[in-house]
């Protein structure tokens, strides 16, 4: 089992056990020297960040360990996460990093690392990074003269990715469109006003000035009410709402209605299928998914292939099989032909072309997909005991199961970057699946306790280890 790594790299509270400067340091000489053993000779890796006030104390340790170990470092600053692995590949590094806890609060930290492709790293990678840091036999191994690496703040990256972004519509005009625009104080604050303006767009941003603290902070994908607020004050045409590294893409309707991933996957499925571009007539998603994703797909003769949880598995099953399109609910949305990881303002940017060439509103194309009931809880927990081990858990979730047969769903699995337990029951009855979720949360409770009690070390490095499978 890992112990740095969880489901999105390494991730943790800033300054604290793993996401230490001390750590950092030593997690750069250890991807330095894993990927001299692939590719012997001086590396290049890109470094991107979001705006928390920790990236800085991250960034430094980060690259004082590459550069020690004979690794150049390429600078981009503030920049969302699909932009550096999109500027690993057109600044031909041999790796990317990105400093960032995505849609966590403030306080949280993380590290994410991308191939040469942009990809997100192999277990088998992890594995060794995690070794090299754990076992100490970086202690002692540096390089000297002009063998240091050099580090070099890139100057464009910015523009670049701009320009990428808006190629992927043939820069249609989306004259004529008013939006709000959620930055969420995160690393889209810079670039995501400058591509919707433009190309055409009456823009209201909001949550733009980020100092910090603020990233995610009552703003950005997990609080769509801000912008349920202003779409309707504004009389917009849609809502933009993006999370803190910008992977994520919630959309609000011009009626205010909330348009999640599920339903931004449908309707994307549905115009590529439409114009001969669905490989397989297929798309990938993860358990989260609402069932009436899988309805409405079906109705239009797509098949919809469900994973674990996490936009890295939605990733690894589209590669494995070729196809082009998948996504979370979560409002992680892939589109694989233009990107190699969930990026919201690419997603952004499909949906308002589909409005724009169809003469659609944004209410319209959601009708595509009719969604069932869904109860989502996230409760804290104090420590991830294993399944098996809780035995009033257990029978809650078979209860659960039982009471709703066919006609619903449960799902239960631990967060792999949160001290978290997060419980989907999802069916026709709204009162009944509140009822069965609520009795698993308080039996999750009971047996693995709250996140307000004391944490030992162990357990705040437990908190980064990959989620069980759900049961």
């Amino acid at each position: 089992m890992k112990k740095l790594f969880g489901t999105d790299g390494i991730r943790g509270v800033a300054n604290a056990y793993p996401m230490t400067p001390e750590i950092a340091l030593r997690v750069g000489k250890a991807f330095a020297a894993a990927l001299g053993r692939e590719k012997p000779g001086r590396n290049r890796i890109l470094i991107g960040k979001d705006t928390r006030l920790s990236c800085y104390m991250i960034e430094f340790a980060l690259s004082s360990g590459l550069l020690s170990m004979g690794a150049d470092v390429l600078l981009v600053g503030p920049m969302p996460t699909p932009a550096c692995s999109h500027l690993t590949k057109s600044f031909a590094a041999d790796a990317g990093i990105v400093i960032s806890a995505s849609h966590n609060p403030a306080p949280d930290n993380g590290i994410k690392f991308f191939d040469r492709d942009g990809y997100k790293l192999p277990d088998a990678l992890e594995i060794e990074i995690e070794k090299l840091v754990l076992e100490g036999e970086l202690s002692s191994e540096h390089v000297q003269g002009d063998r240091i690496g050099r580090a070099r703040k890139i100057e464009d990256a910015r523009g670049r990715y701009i320009e990428y972004a808006k190629g992927t519509i043939e820069n249609l005009s989306l004259a004529g469109m008013r939006l709000v625009l959620d930055c969420a104080n995160g690393a889209t604050y810079g670039i995501a006003p400058e591509i919707f303006s433009e190309l055409g767009a009456d823009v209201r941003v909001y949550h733009d000035r980020p100092n910090g603290l603020n990233i995610n902070e009552a703003c950005g994908s997990e609080h769509p009410e801000f912008a349920i607020a202003q779409v309707l004050r504004d009389r917009a045409d849609a809502g933009l709402i993006l999370d803190g590294d910008g992977d994520r893409l919630i959309l609000v309707d011009e009626r205010g209605a909330v348009v999640d991933g599920d339903r931004i996957l449908a309707m994307c499925a549905l115009d590529l299928k439409a114009r001969g571009e669905l490989r397989g007539d297929t798309i990938v998603a993860t358990e989260y998914s609402n069932k009436g994703l899988d309805i409405a797909m079906a109705e239009a003769g797509i098949d919809v292939r469900r994973v674990a949880t996490g936009d890295r598995y939605v990733i690894e099953a589209m590669r494995a099989a070729g196809f082009v399109l998948g996504g979370e609910q979560s409002g992680h949305i892939i589109f694989l032909r233009l990107a190699t990881t969930g990026d919201g303002l690419l997603s952004a940017l499909q949906v308002l072309r589909l409005m724009q060439l169809r003469g659609h509103r944004l209410s319209e194309l959601a009708e595509c997909m009719s969604p069932l009931p869904q109860v989502l809880l996230n409760v804290d927990v104090a420590e991830k005991r294993p399944f098996a081990d809780l035995p009033l858990a257990t029978r809650a979730i078979e209860e659960a199961r039982s009471a709703l047969g066919a006609r619903g769903r449960v799902y239960v699995r631990y967060s792999g970057t949160q001290a978290m337990c997060r419980i989907m029951v999802e069916g026709e009855d709204p009162d009944r699946i509140a009822q069965l979720a609520e009795r698993i949360a308080e039996a999750i409770r009971e047996e693995c306790g709250t996140a307000g009690a004391a944490a030992s070390a162990e357990e705040k490095q437990e908190e980064t280890h990959p989620a069980p499978a759900g049961v």
